[in-house]
C-alpha cells in the first residue's frame, strides 16, 4: 500500500495518523462535518476499517433515510 498519509475510497478521503503511545494507526474522514473515525494496528487493518466505516455509513444513511454527506469537492480525487 502506498503511504501518503491519506486513504481514499468511494469519493471519501481519510487521514492517517500514528499513536506511538497506543501503537495504533488511526484517522478520520475528511471533508465532511460528521466525525467518522477508524483505527488499526497495521496500515492494512487501518485501510480495511476505513473501507468498512464508509460502507457502513452509506448503508446506515440509506436505511434510515438520512442524507449522505458528500465530501467537499477539494477532498474528492
Amino acid at each position: 500500500m502506498k503511504f501518503d498519509n491519506k486513504l481514499k475510497y468511494k469519493g471519501y478521503t481519510g487521514s492517517v495518523e500514528y499513536s506511538e503511545t497506543d501503537g495504533v494507526f488511526y484517522g478520520r474522514v475528511l471533508g465532511i462535518r460528521s466525525l467518522l473515525s477508524y483505527e488499526g494496528e497495521t496500515l492494512n487493518e487501518l485501510k480495511d476499517d476505513f473501507h468498512e466505516l464508509i460502507d457502513d455509513y452509506l448503508q446506515t444513511c440509506k436505511k434510515e433515510g438520512q442524507p449522505i454527506e458528500e465530501p467537499k469537492q477539494e477532498e474528492k480525487t
